[in-house]
């Protein structure tokens, strides 16, 4: 059905929230800043950890951009990919988005000096671990041995190391 002119598509406040990267680099950021600023009453920027926030947004969108154009699919597993993505920083690590996540999250815990976003990292570290293990078991069943040579090939996280 069509959507009249004018008229504003009504948006969902909890569609919102389980989105990974709203709440990632969205609300985590504002409530790490609200945490610190109660907290301590006052907010300390670390300059160098600015790039690490950038670092990680960055590595999310654009690896995020080429998956969608090289694999299909996405966002997340709502709508599987086409074909393994297997080149550009796929090459060299399995999971670039996500870890573009973390590498953000250990911006916020060095940018605000904040423990608590140092928790937030910790969570996401094993939240993030487990959703990998959910998409191979779903890679794996959708593309077989060519989704095991490239598990064989390339690393999870870390690349050439882990």
């Amino acid at each position: 059905m069509a959507q009249s002119p004018g008229v504003r598509k009504k948006r969902n406040p909890v569609r919102w929230f389980k989105s990974t990267s709203n709440r990632s680099f969205v609300l985590y950021p504002v409530l790490v800043v609200a945490f610190q600023y109660l907290w301590t009453g006052h907010i300390q920027v670390v300059p160098w950890g600015i790039p690490l926030l950038i670092w990680g947004y960055a590595q999310y969108r654009l690896v995020g951009n080429f998956r969608e154009r090289t694999g299909g699919g996405g966002p997340g597993f709502d709508i599987p990919p086409d074909r393994i993505v297997d080149d550009g920083f796929y090459a060299y690590t399995r999971n670039p988005m996500y870890l573009g996540h973390l590498i953000f999250m250990l911006g916020l815990a060095v940018t605000f000096w904040s423990w608590a976003a140092l928790l937030l990292l910790g969570f996401h570290v094993i939240w993030f671990q487990r959703r990998v293990l959910d998409d191979e078991a779903r890679l794996l069943a959708l593309f077989g041995e060519p989704y095991k040579d490239y598990h064989r090939r390339v690393k999870r996280w870390i690349p050439f190391i882990v």
